[in-house]
């Protein structure tokens, strides 16, 4: 499960404190599937960053599986993450020195999967880019790296997938193909999905949906 507490996050900004999160409280029950929706600035990328454990919060606390994000430091994050959380980036955080494929693997191999190779190339069928295993990021569309983003996320299997606009780079064939993918993980693996969409289709397609509004949840 997914809790997050009186979630706040400020920054300094031209001489000023902008206010992101406004307490944020909000609860994500194992297997669950969950959509953030909202206006552009409300803070959906802020909150996800926050849930995955990418970025600290400056007031409340963020706990999955009665481990208190907070109290870990940036090392003991980035284990936490490796063990339960995949996240796919809106600018999909790929390395260009390597190629579809090892991209894909890197992840698995530092987890020391033996089967990282296997692993990474299903993942990479699974989202229609098997004729592009060998190539680089520069080598591709920005629809086929955000897939490339997300066969990476797929491939470690995680109990929690965090997505920021995961069909936002997609045509529609390829987004909806995508969507289903996602729910194939949930049902398969019990994943728990927590999306940020301006997707409606794949908002609906969710069992639940948190509306934020200028850092504070309208509604759910």
């Amino acid at each position: 499960m997914i809790k997050a507490e009186n979630l706040q996050k400020r920054v300094a900004m031209a001489g000023r404190e902008l206010e992101i999160l406004k307490g944020i409280n909000l609860e994500i029950k194992s297997g669950e599937t969950v959509a953030v929706v909202g206006a552009s600035g409300s803070g959906k990328s802020t909150l996800l960053g926050l849930l995955a454990g990418l970025d600290e919060a400056s007031a409340g606390r963020v706990v999955i599986a009665d481990t208190e994000l907070g109290q870990l430091d940036e090392d003991g994050r980035a284990a936490f993450r490796a063990d339960h959380i995949g996240f796919v980036f809106q600018s999909f955080q790929l390395l260009p020195a390597l190629t579809a494929l090892e991209n894909v693997m890197l992840p698995l191999e530092l987890k020391g999967r033996r089967d990282a190779r296997q692993q990474a190339e299903h993942f990479l069928q699974r989202v229609e880019l098997g004729p592009r295993l060998d190539h680089y990021p520069r080598q591709l569309s920005g629809g086929e790296q955000q897939r490339v983003a997300i066969a990476r996320a797929f491939a470690s299997e995680p109990k929690i997938l965090f997505a920021d606009e995961p069909t936002g780079n997609l045509d529609s064939r390829t987004g909806e193909h995508i969507i289903n993918l996602l729910f194939e993980l949930n049902r398969e693996h019990g994943t728990t999905l927590v999306l940020v969409t301006h997707d409606l289709k794949l908002a609906q397609r969710c069992q639940r949906r948190v509306q934020l509004e200028d850092g504070a949840v309208l509604a759910e």
